[in-house]
């Protein structure tokens, strides 16, 4: 069993150190967004038994197995569906799906609007690396217009999706945008993703080291774009939150939506009461 350095002692009871190291590279985003992500746990004041954390596929895929939560590792593309199931039949748990970009928006599309029009409480944290980083480094619908990947040699030419903007318009009541070096915006971001009750997304920008590999970057390189690049916006415009590569057009980050509307654990108890009083 690995010991950790001092600074992760407050969760070291979060991860199960009896698997670390971890698959992923070095340089990954994986491992700040999971450090984060247990110390906003941690502080949630939701009691630890009543978290839950439901992964796919990919990279992100492995988070599951290194928290020490009741955790589901689901097949590709079904976390979303899973999720939902285990929230409506045990409502007081806190759900929390993470996934990578293709996971959630690419093959799992389909589910994550979905879920975003029935705003069922759940929470979403997809982890935008801008391609399939496990699988060989293809393009993935975030894949920014004009970057390399193995699927698209002399440059990606289609329009990549603009995550906020599809929760936004599908309906989810929570969305917020990070990188992985907003750290301490993170960590506030899923603090209130877990007292939200709604559909809440948070999007947090992470390198991948093929991204790199295939452009000419080193991971440090991609650490220092996204530092000169990102921008933090109060109430930033989620039309406003696509993603150029190769250019200066600022990244925008923020919480872009933050509304209270019933969620469907709710309608669904209320037709519930009505059909029981009909009869």
């Amino acid at each position: 069993m690995i010991r950790l350095p001092p600074v992760y002692r407050d969760i070291e009871n979060l991860i199960r150190t009896e698997r670390l190291p971890t698959i992923w590279c070095p340089g990954c985003g994986l491992g700040i967004v999971m450090k984060v992500f247990l110390r906003a746990v941690k502080d949630s004041g939701i009691p630890i038994e009543k978290h839950v954390i439901v992964t796919g596929i990919g990279c992100t895929g492995r988070f599951s197995g290194y928290v020490r939560l009741d955790g589901y590792h689901t097949i590709h593309g079904r976390a979303i569906p899973f999720a939902m199931g285990l929230k409506l039949a045990k409502p007081e748990l806190e759900v929390t799906v993470v996934g990578g970009d293709g996971d959630i928006v690419s093959i799992g599309g389909n589910h994550f609007i979905h879920a975003a029009r029935r705003n069922i409480d759940l929470n979403v944290i997809v982890v935008n690396n801008f391609n399939y980083g496990m699988t060989g480094g293809q393009s993935a619908p975030t894949t920014p217009i004009g970057v390399k990947t193995s699927t698209a040699p002399y440059g990606h030419y289609e329009e990549a999706l603009n995550i906020p903007y599809l929760a936004i318009a599908s309906g989810a009541t929570y969305v917020a945008r990070w990188s992985v070096l907003h750290h301490v915006q993170m960590y506030e971001s899923f603090k209130k993703m877990f007292r939200h009750r709604g559909f809440a997304v948070v999007e947090i920008l992470s390198p991948c080291l093929l991204f790199g590999f295939r452009n000419n970057m080193s991971v440090i390189d991609i650490y220092m774009e996204l530092r000169r690049r990102c921008r933090v916006v109060k109430n930033p415009r989620a039309e406003d939150a696509y993603i150029e590569w190769g250019s200066d057009k600022p990244i925008i980050l923020g919480e872009f939506i933050h509304v209270e509307k019933p969620t469907l654990e709710q309608k669904i108890s209320e037709l519930l009461r009505k059909a029981g009083a009909a009869y």
